[in-house]
């Protein structure tokens, strides 16, 4: 029986055996798929490391080319000023308003210290950087939505004075502002004045401009005095009126007249010299060209446009500046729609007196309109009203820019949504007629959004001033311009976000 015994344990010991081999081989297996899947994971996860690199290796060269991008926006946008005067040309760049005192010194040069005595204490002024001073320029465009663009302009607007406000509307010369007789630089005496005269932008001029570096700074510093980023303008049409590209100092490049661009047929060369002028001008800090010339130059004897105007087909003209309107914005920078409603079939000069138009609101739309129409329709940012009187379309001698029907058809005829500026205010169509807080009230009363360099800035603005205290215009009349001036340059980054 033991052996019986013996014998059955001895078979379950067999048994046994058996059971723990095939139990320690399915262990075995598990085992060996956990380690291949861990593997085939390990795996995936280092084969998955290497585009990760790859994109680091990458993010340098993106990098680079996103720090290039990142530049050229700034230079396209950042630095943008353009002559204020729209048709300024003539207008000289002494000009200061009466009673305005030239003893100062900030016309000592580019290479002058300022009042302070210290360049390197220029542009700390103010509190431009915090709405303004920036001018990253209209590649900034497309980042804010037009409800988030509204809301900080009212936000911005709601904080503003009447006075305020009303210097909002001027745009002038520097010499206007700090009245020395030529203004080469930008320091305390800039910053004081911008304080008590906080203007909406400066043109600059000829005159001004001298080199690369001394423009550059003068314009970067004048804007760090500013609380609200300036347009800083100027007239670079190409060919006879280029305040920079006329300055060999400049190292920008030379256009001739638009009627020579206009006589190759070819748009791209609209858009070329658009684009290049835009790109020199932002590399330099400005932000606003007057340009391109919408007129059409369908009058042979007249005496101020000509050869600045692409053609004297509307047609032509108006596909030419449609083109011009896309390369300034590709450049980077606002541009200016001029002499509205046209100043190409005058016989006349609006820099020398009264300048009428003889034609019917028909004929108008037939000729005169129509490069208008094409500029608008390409996103013109400036419509340049001249002071042109069309006494068959208004019933009066009121030039246009202080005529409520003319601003009328270009507002809701003709579409323009955009900022309506005056000709230099400074030009005899005006001063022979009407005082600076004359002309001012009633171009804002006729529904203009800005005015270029009045006369007298003190008294246009004191002018507008007084008129809204009196109820003769309205603050909510203000309001509506300041509002659309405030948008522009949030948009275009003159005003940070």
């Amino acid at each position: 029986m033991g052996y019986r015994k013996k014998k059955k344990t001895s078979k379950k010991g067999k048994s046994g055996g058996k059971v723990m081999v095939i139990f320690m081989a399915a262990l075995l297996l598990i085992l060996c798929v956990a380690l291949l899947a861990v593997s085939r994971d390990w795996t995936q996860g280092s084969s998955s490391t290497v585009p990760l690199v790859e994109m680091a290796d990458g993010a340098g060269a993106d990098g680079e080319t996103e720090g290039s991008r990142k530049e050229t926006e700034t230079g396209n946008a950042g630095n943008t000023a353009a002559e204020a005067g729209g048709d300024t040309e003539n207008a000289g760049s002494s000009g200061m308003g009466s009673g305005e005192s030239s003893e100062n010194s900030e016309n000592e040069g580019a290479a002058g210290t300022g009042t302070d005595g210290n360049p390197d204490t220029a542009g700390t002024g103010s509190t431009g950087t915090e709405t303004g001073g920036s001018s990253s320029g209209t590649a900034s465009s497309s980042e804010s939505s037009s409800d988030e663009v509204e809301e900080q302009a009212r936000e911005i607007l709601s904080t503003m004075t009447l006075k305020e406000q009303v210097y909002q509307l001027f745009i002038v010369k520097p010499e206007q502002l700090t009245g020395v007789s030529v203004a080469t630089q930008a320091y305390e005496v800039t910053g004081q004045a911008l304080a008590g005269y906080p203007v909406g932008g400066i043109v600059y001029f000829a005159a001004n401009i001298l080199t690369r570096e001394q423009c550059s700074t003068m314009i970067t510093n004048s804007q760090s005095y500013s609380e609200i980023g300036l347009f800083i303008a100027v007239d670079e049409e190409g060919g006879t009126v280029a305040r920079v590209g006329n300055n060999s100092a400049m190292g920008t490049t030379s256009f001739p007249n638009m009627k020579t661009i206009g006589d190759t047929g070819d748009t791209d060369n609209a858009y070329n010299v658009g684009c290049t002028i835009g790109t020199e001008l932002s590399e330099l800090g400005f932000n606003l060209d007057f340009a391109p010339v919408a007129d059409v130059d369908s009058n042979p004897d007249n005496p101020v446009i000509g050869d600045r105007a692409f053609s004297s087909d509307a047609d032509a003209a108006s596909a030419m500046v449609s083109a011009a309107v896309e390369g300034f914005h590709d450049g980077g920078i606002l541009c200016t729609l001029k002499h509205f409603p046209g100043h190409g079939d005058t016989a006349t000069d609006s820099h020398e007196g009264y300048t009428e138009l003889d034609k019917s609101l028909d004929e108008l739309r037939q000729v005169e309109f129509m490069p208008f129409e094409g500029g608008i329709s390409a996103g013109a940012d400036f419509v340049m009203v001249g002071h042109i009187s069309v006494p068959q379309v208004t019933g009066d001698d009121l030039p246009a820019t202080l005529s409520a029907v003319l601003i009328s058809i270009l507002r809701n005829d003709l579409g323009f949504e955009g900022l309506i500026i005056t000709d230099s205010m400074q030009m005899e169509a005006i001063t022979d007629r009407y005082t600076s807080g004359e002309a001012a009230v009633m171009a804002i009363q006729a529904g203009v959004d800005m005015i270029l360099m009045p006369e007298n800035l003190q008294e246009a603005a004191q002018g507008v001033i007084d008129a809204v205290e009196s109820g003769q215009i309205s603050r909510e009349r203000i309001e509506e311009s300041v509002l659309r001036i405030l948008e522009t340059k949030i948009r275009a980054g003159i005003i940070s976000e």
